[in-house]
């Protein structure tokens, strides 16, 4: 038996993980998914699109689309990785959760509305309804909001990012009693639910409301349990035989192919690579974060551990929530320039102008309002609620 074991893909080991750890490479992650966000709105959606478009990185940009699939796995797999049942009240949980994400994205919203709507020299208008439905966060609910996208635009994965919170609490209590093999079941299910959603939509709804479907925070819980799955799996002592260096190379492969075939007109091979796109980076992410956190777990250092890169990881959801902000105000300026591969320099200096900016939104608002935030949580919430009579987790396959 422990030969088969030692032999198989997935295995158990010897001891469940210390979940305490820090988690320094995931941190580092996450800059490198919002620079891929930041770079595909500055090159542009469309082939003469783009600020001032670096012609070898299009089309090879537009995968940044989906970095956002890289945080929606990562939100899942951090808070299973992390819960424990029992040391804090759900209210508490909740209440730290809008501290966490609400001050820096009040803020970040009101330049965002001057750029946007004041001073945008494009076509986009608003209305009140619209622009209090971003700054609660319900944006992505309403088809009939104006633009598609309100407020500051990226805020719509806060939108989704908001139903994981929520639900996340009763996801875990019903996942605990599950064993691991029907945890990734049910995640490989939902994840063929969304491509069969985004297929079926394509050919049967506009473009319009197939783009709203497919915003809609519903769509992507297949994504957050995806990386719950797999929480639980490192949590209950499970490892991948998995370097990140293959998942790289996947990644690097997997890029030209959906190139290739993101800017329409679609043919059905096409269609099938939209309708697949979040499933395929959904699982290259989760593979890239098991084996990053494998190392971290067995004492391995790497690149990503640079303090840094660390400091760039930690900024960037500020930078997330600025990026679109920096590029729209120099299209607001006509500072916009033709397609040149000297563009790049633009690029970065465009890049730094956002980490900047990023560095000062965590600086001045987002940690002094999270550590306040914190500090003055009511008393009725500050005391956890007895454990619930719950099963206790399944640690078997």
């Amino acid at each position: 038996m422990r030969t088969q074991q030692s032999s198989s893909l997935l295995h158990r080991a010897e001891a469940p993980p210390n979940t305490r750890s820090r988690l320094d490479a995931l941190t580092s992650l996450r800059f490198f998914a919002a620079f891929a966000v930041f770079v595909h709105h500055f090159n542009g959606f469309v082939p003469r699109g783009g600020f001032a478009r670096v012609p070898w990185l299009y089309p090879w940009s537009t995968i940044g689309a989906h970095g956002v699939t890289f945080f929606f796995v990562l939100s899942g797999f951090l808070l299973a990785w992390s819960w424990r049942p029992g040391t804090q009240s759900l209210g508490g949980y909740y209440w730290r959760r809008a501290g966490r994400i609400w001050p820096a994205h009040l803020v970040a919203t009101i330049p965002a509305m001057l750029i946007f709507y004041a001073f945008a020299w494009g076509p986009d208008h608003t209305d009140v309804l619209s622009t209090l439905s971003s700054l609660f966060l319900v944006q992505t609910w309403f088809p009939s909001v104006n633009p598609s996208l309100p407020g500051n635009p990226v805020t719509w994965t806060l939108s989704v990012e908001l139903l994981f919170y929520l639900l996340f609490p009763f996801i875990y209590r019903g996942f605990v009693r599950l064993r691991t093999r029907t945890l990734m079941l049910i995640a490989g299910l939902g994840l063929a639910a969304m491509w069969a959603l985004d297929f079926w939509a394509q050919y049967h709804v506009s473009a319009n409301t197939e783009s709203w479907i497919m915003r809609n925070p519903v769509v992507y819980l297949p994504e957050f349990a995806l990386g719950m799955a797999f929480a639980f799996a490192l949590r209950r002592g499970w490892r991948l035989r998995l370097s990140p260096w293959p998942v790289l190379l996947l990644l690097v492969a997997y890029i030209p192919v959906y190139a290739t075939h993101a800017v329409g007109p679609y043919g059905w091979f096409g269609i099938q690579i939209e309708a697949t796109v979040r499933q395929t980076v959904a699982v290259i992410s989760v593979l890239l974060i098991v084996a990053f956190v494998q190392r971290e777990l067995d004492g391995r250092k790497s690149l990503l551990h640079r303090r840094g890169l660390v400091l760039l990881g930690a900024w960037s959801y500020c930078f997330y929530l600025v990026h679109q902000q920096v590029i729209q105000a120099c299209y607001d300026l006509h500072l916009n320039q033709p397609a040149s591969a000297a563009n790049v320099w633009i690029l970065l200096v465009m890049a730094a102008v956002g980490t900047l900016v990023a560095w000062l939104l965590y600086t001045l608002v987002e940690e002094p309002a999270r550590k306040w935030w914190s500090a003055h949580m009511p008393k009725s919430l500050e005391a956890p609620r007895a454990p619930s009579p719950a099963a206790p987790e399944r640690v078997n396959a």
